[in-house]
């Protein structure tokens, strides 16, 4: 491993290890948004671009650090800034940090990766290619599959940089809407899992199946060609 990939690494460990050493996860947590969320308005009321550019800078960092709190920032997007551009917001700064998560893995491992499961990953990645799109879509639709954990496995892939940020915007508004709405009533809500209801659940692996159908279609035609 050379320099650069070595200094790369020690940062984001570094990085990685004082978030959890200073504790600051406990800034990301429900009560702590509800406790300051005045304050958090009342500066956006007079520091517009100040504020805005913090917390697109704060939720670029957390994201491509893989950090715990993307669905407190949400939240607080919406509680701070309103639906829509609370939205517009959130979804632009979650989608750069996947892209930096998913350039400094591709950076790191690809290579790695590819010299040592690059033959059994080939179909894999042809696939990709091919139907890229596709399968991300799925993936950031349908709720079963950590955020962090996509990023990071995309990067290991032949995934085509244009793909992945195209998927990964258009893939994550809909769940960013959705806690964006809910932060705006933030005065509602009791715990995280009233955002994330079952009927919610389910209307979002429902466009994720639809988003897979195009994929479906081609391999039940190749297999009856």
């Amino acid at each position: 491993m050379n320099k650069n990939k070595s200094l790369i690494i020690i940062a984001i460990v570094i990085l990685v290890g004082l978030f959890f050493y200073f504790d600051l996860g406990r800034f990301f947590t429900l009560d702590a948004l509800k406790e300051h969320r005045d304050s958090l308005v009342a500066f956006n009321a007079t520091h517009r671009v100040a504020m805005v550019t913090a917390f697109m800078a704060l939720y670029v960092v957390q994201t491509a650090l893989s950090l715990p709190g993307a669905a407190i920032l949400s939240l607080a997007a919406g509680a701070i800034f309103g639906v829509v551009m609370g939205t517009v917001y959130s979804n632009i700064a979650a989608t750069l940090g996947a892209t930096l998560a998913f350039l400094v893995t591709r950076y790191l491992l690809h290579d790695v990766v590819m010299r040592k499961f690059g033959v059994r990953l080939e179909k894999l990645n042809k696939e990709l290619e091919l139907r890229g799109l596709n399968y991300l879509l799925f993936l950031r639709l349908v709720p079963l599959f950590p955020f962090f954990l996509i990023n990071l496995a995309a990067g290991l892939t032949r995934l085509p940089l244009r793909i992945f940020v195209f998927g990964t915007m258009l893939g994550i508004i809909p769940g960013g809407f959705v806690y964006c709405n809910a932060g705006a009533s933030l005065a509602n809500i009791t715990t995280l899992g009233e955002v994330a209801s079952p009927r919610v659940l389910g209307s979002f692996a429902l466009l994720g199946l639809v988003a897979l159908l195009p994929v479906i279609y081609s391999n039940v035609k190749g297999t009856r060609a």
